[in-house]
């Protein structure tokens, strides 16, 4: 695989809590552009595996490296979508104001926004869709949509690396599919998106990469391949039926 088209590189990383080993020498190349699932059974490390390559996690051995750079050198490119159980959904705020928040880290202290800043809003809010739901209050919009805010924002950030924790956890399927399809229009743009799952059946729908890991990494490659190999079985990962 060659570096030059490598966005993100993993050698050795290895993060502990304690006694107790989260991430056990984990090493994979990440492809500029690339879709990538993340499975594994509850506590294979999965979360930690996103907070690291953010630059949250001090590593306990091994590097990460995203493009030519360490993490703390390359915030800007990164965005990250958390569970949606760790956002306070009743906190008033509007879609666009959320959106806005993107923004930020690149204003600096005392900057207002410029046109520029106002039109990448403008644009990420278009793209998502959510331009007739701008002045809502996120707690007055579905599941589905609230993840469409939380990408837009990403998007006014100028990301071009996107980590999202579980993005499909308790949305219908109708949501989903339209959360799926939102991101398989982002193939070829080179927008690089690493998604931690526990279905399964959207991993292969959606995400032509998968990792698979269980504290070390078991396997990785295109996603179909390895999971019609049983290796979901192996890591205590059961695909869900739904009914369609």
């Amino acid at each position: 695989m060659s570096h030059q088209h490598d966005i993100i590189r993993l050698h050795d990383v290895t993060v502990r809590f304690g006694d107790r080993l989260a991430l056990d020498r984990v090493s994979a190349h990440l492809m500029c552009g690339s879709h990538t699932a993340v499975l594994g059974p509850n506590g294979a490390g999965k979360s930690t595996l996103l907070r690291a390559i953010l630059g949250w996690m001090p590593l306990s051995g091994g590097e990460i490296r995203i493009g030519d750079s360490h993490p703390h050198h390359a915030l800007p490119r990164l965005a990250y979508l958390p569970q949606r159980l760790e956002i306070d959904w009743d906190f008033p705020i509007t879609v666009r104001e959320v959106v806005e928040q993107g923004r930020y880290p690149a204003l600096g202290q005392f900057r207002r926004f410029s046109r520029d800043d106002h039109a990448r809003v403008d644009r990420a809010i278009e793209e998502l869709g959510l331009t007739d739901l701008r002045d809502r209050q996120i707690r007055a919009l579905s599941g589905g949509q609230q993840q469409r805010v939380f990408l837009a924002r990403a998007l006014a950030q100028g990301a071009d690396i996107f980590l999202l924790d579980e993005p499909f956890s308790s949305l219908d399927p109708a949501a989903s599919d339209e959360l799926g399809a939102r991101l398989k229009t982002w193939e070829g743009h080179g927008r690089t998106v690493i998604a931690v799952l526990h279905d399964v059946a959207l991993a292969k729908r959606i995400f032509p990469t998968a990792l698979l890991l269980n504290t070390k990494l078991v396997a990785a490659g295109p996603t179909c391949e390895l999971l019609s190999a049983g290796w979901e079985d192996a890591l205590g990962v059961r695909a869900r039926v739904e009914a369609r």
